[in-house]
Order: structure tokens, then C-alpha cells, then sequence
């Protein structure tokens, strides 16, 4: 998958194609159905059209209210991985900044969606916003789809068993309740923290736990406390999956104060140290808490891990 910054860089092959358009922040399973719907009509054509996705970054949420919390669910490099595993051609990604925060919606598509794109079919979610002052929706790309000759698809919401529509918002929810499976439910795929391992104080080597250490960024905050993990360490072309036991937050026992997530490996005597980890949250299995002392600690730590090793080779 190709991937543009801006959309004065696009080359001729990815022009005249069929784009899906939004934030995808998560590719939950409603986003997909976006996407896929893009890519059903551009593999429908003979030949096959270019099929594409226009995203922002930073997160336009971000952009306009800087000082919130950390809410992201995909960082940009996650996003386009789960992006491109969907087959999609390219991404052309716009940052999101005052110049195109404050574009109108009619100039927006006329420069984009056509100049640039000369997209030929846009496909987006029912709820779908864009341009100054968010007044741009699917009623207007219908409208000026008609006027400059590219169609529109607008996706219905996607719901589950449950009745309700998948939403990074749900997402969030679930993460922020202990709750990953359920999470996990509605990605269609286990929620992953994702960075470079960093050096830490050695606590964990010195009482028998070795950890990866990976800093949380701009990612969402799971609810604080201990996680049975898949993680993944990159090999370059390959990734190698191990089962591993988790805390996510401040450790309390060493009066720790940034969040932090710690992931225990099992069966791993690999220098981890400066490697790119993939952790998935797979099940929460208790709250964080101060120990009286590193004995009682390194109890929990062991009564952790035989948990965490049960629960997953349930899943194997």
C-alpha cells in the first residue's frame, strides 16, 4: 500500500478510483464495512479501479481540543498496517492543521475529492462530517457528486449481536471498564499497544519478572491493572508471538507515577531492549494495588502468570 501526505504528491495510477473517507481511528468493524464498501466497487470494474483511503493526522479531535487525554486507539502507523491488511492500494493522509480545519466543505471536495482524487465513487459512514465549521456531510457530496460526476455511498451504521453500532467510542468504553474482550468485539481483532521497548529501573529483573517496557503515548488508558498478553516482537519481515502477563500503570509498591505498561514474557531470554513490541490486552485480571513487600509482590506476580498461562492456552 502506498501511502501520500499530501494531495498535491498523488501520482496518475491512484487517480479515478473509488476512496473511502473518515477518521478510522480503531478500523473497528463499522470501519471496515466503510472500506470494504470502497474496495466492492473499485474490484468491481474492469479493469479494477484504484482503491483508496482519506484519512487525517493528527486526529482533527486533537487538533481542536489539545488539552484532553490520550484517546487514540490506532496511531497512524497501526492505522495504516490495519488499513493496508484490508487490501486497500493507497492512503492519502492530510494533516489536520488551522489551513485545513478552516477549508469549507465545497472547496474541500472540489480540490480533494476532485482535483487531487478525481475520485469516481466516495464512499463514507452515515455520520460523516467535514470542512469548516463541520458542515460538510453526505447530503453534500450527493449534491456536488451529482454536479461534478463521482457517486456516493453512505454506510448505514454497523451493528452487532447486541442490536448496537460499533464505535471507537464504544471501544474506548470497554477499554476504559476492564473490559478488552469486549473491546475485542468490536475491533474484530484483539486491542494492541504498540511501541519501542525502553530501559526501565531493572525492578522487574531483579525480583525474578523481567519486563518490556513500553510508554502509552498517545494511546487510549486501559483501566489500570494487571493483563494476561499476547505480545509480538518484530522480526523485521516476521513477528514472533509470545504469552506474557502485563501491568499497565503507576506501580504503586515502588511509588511509581507515569503510566507505564510492563509486559512479563514467558518463556523469552531475548534482550528486548530497543525492539518493537506488539502487546495485545487478551483479559483483565485484577485492579493495581500496593504491596506491603517485595515477597508478597513477587506471590501476586507468580499467582498472575499461572492465571495468565491458563487463560491462554484456553485460547491456543
Amino acid at each position: 500500500m502506498r501511502i501520500f501526505r499530501h494531495f498535491e504528491d498523488l501520482t496518475p495510477e491512484v487517480r479515478g478510483g473509488a476512496v473511502a473517507v473518515g477518521n478510522f481511528d480503531g478500523v473497528h468493524l463499522g470501519h471496515r464495512a466503510v472500506v470494504g464498501g470502497a474496495g466492492a466497487i473499485a474490484r468491481a470494474g474492469t479493469p479494477p479501479a484504484p482503491w483508496g483511503v482519506l484519512t487525517f493526522e493528527p486526529h482533527p479531535r486533537l487538533f481542536f481540543k489539545p488539552d484532553q487525554p490520550p484517546f487514540r486507539l490506532t496511531p497512524l502507523r497501526i492505522k495504516a498496517r490495519h488499513v493496508e491488511a484490508l487490501g486497500v492500494d493507497f492512503m492519502l493522509v492530510l494533516h489536520f492543521d488551522h489551513a485545513l480545519a478552516s477549508l469549507d466543505a465545497d472547496t474541500f471536495v472540489t480540490e480533494v475529492i476532485v482535483g487531487a482524487l478525481d475520485a469516481r465513487h466516495v464512499v463514507a459512514g452515515h455520520d460523516f462530517v467535514f470542512g469548516r465549521g463541520r458542515r460538510g456531510d453526505g447530503n453534500l457530496l450527493l449534491r456536488m457528486g451529482g454536479e461534478a460526476g463521482f457517486k456516493v455511498t453512505r454506510v448505514p451504521p454497523v451493528t452487532g449481536p447486541d442490536g448496537a453500532a460499533y464505535s471507537s467510542t464504544r471501544v474506548r468504553e470497554r477499554l476504559a471498564a476492564g473490559d478488552p474482550r469486549g473491546a475485542e468485539a468490536l475491533l474484530g481483532r484483539p486491542f494492541e499497544i504498540e511501541g519501542r521497548v525502553e530501559h526501565g529501573d531493572a525492578r522487574g529483573r531483579e525480583i525474578g519478572f523481567p519486563t518490556a517496557n513500553l510508554p502509552l503515548g498517545e494511546y487510549q488508558r486501559p483501566a489500570l491493572g494487571v493483563y494476561a498478553v499476547r505480545a509480538g516482537i518484530d522480526l523485521g519481515r516476521d513477528t514472533l508471538w509470545r504469552d506474557g502477563v502485563a501491568n499497565l500503570g503507576r506501580r504503586p509498591t515502588f511509588d511509581g507515577h507515569d503510566t507505564l505498561l510492563e509486559a512479563h514474557l514467558f518463556d523469552t531470554r531475548e534482550d528486548l531492549y530497543g525492539r518493537h513490541l506488539r502487546v495485545r490486552l487478551i483479559e483483565y485480571l485484577r485492579p493495581e494495588r500496593r504491596f506491603d513487600g517485595i515477597d508478597a509482590l513477587k506471590a501476586q506476580i507468580a499467582e498472575d502468570c499461572a492465571r495468565a498461562r491458563a487463560i491462554l492456552d484456553g485460547l491456543s
